[in-house]
């Protein structure tokens, strides 16, 4: 699929993708923190994304079952930075993101770490090996990290209705 290209050019264009997706999230989440959070809002994301396992359809995205572990270790501690800078408020009797500018700094470093690591791996992996590998660990950062929210959201919506009943 990639032999037509060179793989440099594959590189730069994902990693300028990346850029925009990183940009276009960051975006995203200052606009969210306007409006109140619910059940909904916290899932759509992962389930959203998950279409792009349709990649693996075609054989220039497969990896290794080794290849796999690595890319889901890899993601689920990234998560635990991003389950550590997202918490919730209570606001205008809604449930709201907290702002956290912690957030926005780990967010763009870890979108500067996959860059570096997609340069450095560039010449180890095939591109579309190599996309294989960064959708399974961004899909393995985000199921975590939506999940952990999504629990300190009940807990949090749980006590409040409890506050409001009394």
């Amino acid at each position: 699929m990639f032999g037509v290209i060179p793989s440099r050019y594959v590189i730069i264009a994902s990693t300028l993708m990346a850029i925009l997706m990183g940009t276009f999230i960051m975006m995203m989440r200052l606009r969210s923190q306007k409006k109140p959070v619910n059940a909904r809002k916290i899932l759509i994301p992962p389930i959203a994304m998950s279409t792009g396992a349709l990649m693996f359809i075609f054989e220039e995205f497969r990896v290794s079952p080794l290849q796999i572990l690595e890319a889901v270790v890899v993601g689920v501690i990234f998560s635990f930075v991003l389950i550590a800078t997202s918490k919730f408020e209570i606001r205008d009797n809604e449930i709201y993101m907290k702002r956290s500018k912690a957030f926005f700094i780990i967010l763009i470093s870890l979108l500067v770490i996959r860059t570096i690591g997609k340069v450095v791996l560039t010449d180890s992996f095939d591109p579309g090996e190599l996309a294989g590998m960064f959708w399974i660990l961004a899909f393995a950062m985000l199921w975590p990290w939506r999940i952990a929210m999504l629990i300190q959201y009940k807990k949090i919506e749980k006590s409040h209705l409890f506050d409001k009943a009394l």
